[in-house]
């Protein structure tokens, strides 16, 4: 996540907590935790709000919740009422800690170059045969927008940068509209794969 991306994350935190922390994400959050069972470890990637971490905590899973944003994880810890990790993916050095990750609407701020390395911490963080859900808006661009970088990806595409090193095999993909009102217009892809032995 750019430097410039962080930045916008902690100097407009509240106004982005108040646009996005009550969304009904219940398609995705559902199929996801259907791939899971009760008490199972979670890392919510990129937690924004605390909004998802919530939910899975009141079904019962063990969430460790972590986003980029200093300000951003002092709000989601007040939220979610546990402590929230301040880390860059970049930092992540967990090895075989959790059954499952969920990064909803965080990896499009990383660089397409950048996404591969970064999918290499998240399959180490994962246990065997964990897990792994994250979404992006779809499109083709890598370009600042709104004063963030954003890297939008098709179907296609994002199956490709998954699988490409045998890191993963995917379960489902999927394309699903905005839950906020004004943005039904811009679609989203979802990618839901199981980490593979290497």
């Amino acid at each position: 996540m750019t430097p410039q991306t962080i930045a916008y994350y902690n100097q407009n935190t509240q106004s982005f907590i108040e646009r996005t922390v009550h969304l009904d994400m219940s398609f995705s959050q559902n199929k996801f935790i259907s791939l899971l069972s009760p008490g199972m470890r979670i890392l919510d990637a990129g937690c924004g709000s605390g909004r998802d971490s919530k939910f899975f905590m009141e079904k019962g899973f063990a969430v460790q919740a972590m986003d980029g944003s200093e300000k951003m994880c002092q709000m989601a810890q007040e939220y979610i009422g546990q402590p929230v990790v301040c880390m860059a993916f970049e930092e992540m050095d967990w090895e075989e800690e959790f059954d499952a990750i969920w990064a909803c609407a965080c990896l499009l701020h990383v660089k397409k170059e950048a996404l591969p390395k970064i999918l290499g911490r998240f399959h180490r963080a994962l246990k065997e045969e964990g897990i792994f859900y994250a979404s992006f808006k779809l499109g083709d661009r890598e370009e600042e927008r709104l004063g963030r970088l954003f890297s939008d990806y098709h179907l296609e595409e994002i199956e490709k940068v998954f699988l490409q090193d045998g890191l993963f095999e995917l379960i489902e993909s999927y394309e699903t509209q905005d839950s906020r009102p004004d943005y039904k217009d811009k679609p989203w892809v979802n990618i839901i794969v199981r980490k593979t032995k290497r």
